[in-house]
């Protein structure tokens, strides 16, 4: 059972696999590739601006806390001369407290500059790759696009395409029907002619009338003949006429009459 299933998902997956290699489009997972490319090296740039947002952050706050601590300096210094060391002391000890926020935001913020510039590199990197990818794609569709009418072109002009196979499957059919119904009229009129098949529309004639029509046609070609040979050979008219008058017997001789009716004798 489990051999069968394997084999029934081996032709699932095939079929699958065919059905997809059918529908899938070079160019378009080309565009769809370029186009998630341009999403991440769009959050890479964000990231850039994210972390250099956070160090402009800082050095405003480094620039204020220096400004802080150089004005409680000054109040030491100030306190001192008025004789007030403890305003002073205080004035020192407040410096110290922002000299340690001081140290801790420098060390962020070369982290966040380090961070920065990583990212920047990376980012102008991806964006050089993408730039390629973009020139790569459009030549590789370019060349698709072209190999593709170049088949239709060819497969036109061999007349393997599908429609060209319709159309030559049409006229074959059309042929085939055409001598089919040359070849049944064909077969219809030798029956008619042998008499086999009966004509109902009455317009066929019997065979003896037949027989007389072909009789009569061979007795006008015989005496068509014979007139045109009177003609080339310059005989009288009265032949002539005999012949066309339906082929009367010649006048006996008169020598013939002369003997078969002896009162005429002298």
């Amino acid at each position: 059972m489990s051999g069968v299933m394997k084999r029934m998902g081996m032709i699932f997956r095939a079929k699958a696999n065919k059905a997809l290699d059918r529908a899938e489009d070079p160019r378009e997972t080309l565009d769809y590739s370029y186009q998630k490319q341009l999403e991440l090296l769009q959050k890479v740039r964000r990231g850039v601006a994210d972390v250099a947002t956070s160090r402009k952050r800082l050095e405003l706050q480094l620039n204020q806390l220096q400004g802080q601590s150089a004005k409680l300096e000054d109040q030491g210094r100030k306190a001192l001369a008025l004789g007030r060391e403890d305003l002073a002391r205080e004035a020192l000890s407040r410096r110290a407290a922002l000299q340690q926020q001081v140290s801790d935001l420098e060390v962020q913020h070369q982290t966040l500059q380090g961070e920065e510039e990583k990212l920047t590199l990376a980012a102008q990197r991806l964006q050089a790759k993408v730039d390629a990818f973009r020139t790569k794609k459009e030549t590789i569709k370019a060349t698709y696009t072209a190999a593709q009418a170049q088949t239709r072109i060819a497969e036109s002009f061999s007349g393997i395409s599908e429609e060209m196979s319709d159309v030559g499957l049409a006229i074959q059919r059309a042929e085939d029907k055409t001598a089919q119904l040359q070849a049944r009229a064909g077969a219809i009129d030798e029956l008619l002619a042998s008499g086999a098949l009966d004509d109902q529309s009455g317009l066929a004639k019997d065979d003896i009338q037949a027989e007389l029509d072909r009789l009569s046609g061979g007795t006008d070609v015989e005496l068509e003949l014979q007139r045109m040979k009177a003609e080339l050979a310059g005989g009288p008219s009265a032949q002539q006429q005999a012949i066309e008058g339906g082929g009367a017997a010649a006048p006996q001789d008169t020598s013939q009459q002369q003997q078969s009716h002896p009162r005429f004798e002298k």
